[in-house]
C-alpha cells in the first residue's frame, strides 16, 4: 500500500521523470518547529510513494515536502538556482490520500 501522502517529480527541461531527488516530508508543530515523517528518493518514473507507512494515520495539519534539487541537478552536471525546493501545504481530510507533483526545471519550479 502506498503512503498517504505522495508526490511525482517531472524534469521539464530534459521532458522526463526525474529519479533520485531525495524527498522529506515534514508536520509544523506547535512552537513553529517542524517534526520530520520521512523521507524518499523518487524512482525511475520520478515518484516517491514511501513517504510514509501506508497505514500511517494523517492528522489535519501543515505538511512540508523538500526536495534536494540541487544534488539532482549537479549529478546531472547541470547548474541549477534553487538547491531545495519546499513545497508547504495544508490537509483538512486526514482519510484522503494526497498527491502532491513537482515540476522542475534548473531555473524554476511549480506545483499543482
Amino acid at each position: 500500500m502506498n503512503s498517504p501522502i505522495t508526490t511525482h517529480v517531472l524534469d521539464t527541461a530534459r521532458g522526463r521523470p526525474a529519479a533520485g531527488i531525495d524527498v522529506t516530508l515534514e508536520r509544523l508543530e506547535a512552537g513553529d518547529r517542524w517534526q520530520m515523517l520521512g523521507r524518499d528518493v523518487t524512482n525511475v518514473d520520478g515518484r516517491a510513494r514511501a513517504l510514509l507507512p501506508g497505514d500511517w494515520n494523517l492528522e489535519p495539519g501543515v505538511y512540508r515536502l523538500t526536495f534536494d534539487t540541487g544534488t539532482y541537478f549537479r549529478g546531472l552536471g547541470v547548474e541549477g538556482f534553487y538547491p531545495h525546493v519546499p513545497v508547504v501545504f495544508g490537509l483538512e481530510r486526514p482519510e484522503s490520500h494526497y498527491h502532491v507533483p513537482l515540476l522542475l526545471s534548473p531555473y524554476g519550479y511549480s506545483t499543482y
